[in-house]
């Protein structure tokens, strides 16, 4: 117990030390998400008309699920996002891009991933620069949002602050005898649900042994709510633009491994601008890491 204390207090230090850096005037400013055009008509007739859209685009739908009321999140990959997913590594955590639509207060939301910005925090080969031009052309750009901006040299070395994990420092969640074995237990184990672990899609990487699969997390009891994605999203998603778009959460097969990206990477990414402590803050979500960690060893098969 003492030691948790101890943790969380020196990880509140930590996160205390970070400080932004002057940035070059010429340099441009990357935001995690953009804001689309909403069409007219209810949850069901937006979600429709935002698939139609997609596609026309090229987009191939992986999955989509409502992690909680008022809410559908729609994951999209395409041959030219597997592609450069196989040129980097651990490039398949790029795989995909997250499409929201979100109700705010009986209005609805369209929003979506950045491409440039993934690309570039994911160090992926690629800057997808194509793909962004393909969901403006698919569901509109208004403003991007999400943080008040990094540059693509920053993203790619980007971690919270000092301790805090980079992207390539990710989790290893289990280590199965081949491939072939780590993707049956994964399924096998969304399939059950796992630690409150279901699967929401995947994409299988081209030419490589490396696949992603993206989860939701609903925790069966009160005391496992730190891993729950409607938990978390209700601590740190507060703003009238809605950062919807950050889950589904993932996990990367990649030869007989399995692998996520630390949480205090991965939700740092998307809200990089989040304060360390005071309502709506990285503090609230403090046993949040680890609870997503402990959850996907046992998705993944692993030991702790």
């Amino acid at each position: 117990m003492l030691r948790s204390v101890l943790n969380k207090i020196i990880w509140a230090v930590l996160l205390g030390l970070a400080c932004a850096l002057p940035v070059q005037a010429d340099e441009v400013l990357l935001k995690p998400f953009v804001l689309g055009t909403t069409p007219a008509g209810t949850m069901e007739q937006v979600v429709a008309a935002v698939k139609t859209a997609l596609t026309a685009q090229g987009f191939e739908e992986a999955g989509s699920y409502s992690p909680y009321p008022g809410v559908t999140i729609i994951v999209v990959t395409s041959p030219e996002l597997k592609a450069a997913a196989a040129k980097s590594e651990r490039g398949g955590f790029g795989a995909a891009q997250r499409v929201a639509v979100t109700d705010v207060k009986g209005k609805l939301q369209v929003s979506y991933t950045n491409p440039v910005y993934m690309a570039n925090a994911y160090r992926m080969a690629d800057d997808l620069k194509n793909v962004a031009a393909k969901l403006e052309a698919a569901l509109g750009k208004g403003e991007a949002f999400g943080a008040k901006g990094l540059t693509a040299k920053k993203l790619r070395k980007y971690h919270y602050t000092i301790g805090m994990e980079y992207f390539d420092e990710p989790s290893l969640l289990a280590e199965h005898a081949s491939f072939e074995e780590a993707l049956k237990t994964v399924e096998a184990n969304l399939a059950a649900g796992k630690a409150g672990v279901t699967k929401v899609y995947r994409v299988d990487v081209p030419g490589k042994q490396e696949t992603l699969f993206g989860v939701g997390m609903k925790a069966a009891i009160e005391k496992d709510k730190h891993m729950d994605d409607k938990y978390i999203m209700s601590e740190i998603d507060f703003r009238d633009v809605k950062s919807t778009a950050h889950l589904p959460y993932e996990m990367l097969v990649s030869g007989n491994k399995v692998y996520a990206l630390y949480a205090r990477f991965r939700i740092a990414t998307s809200f990089p601008d989040l304060s360390m402590m005071g309502s709506n803050s990285f503090m609230n979500i403090m046993s949040s890491p680890e609870a997503i960690r402990k959850a996907l060893v046992k998705a993944a098969g692993g030991k702790e």
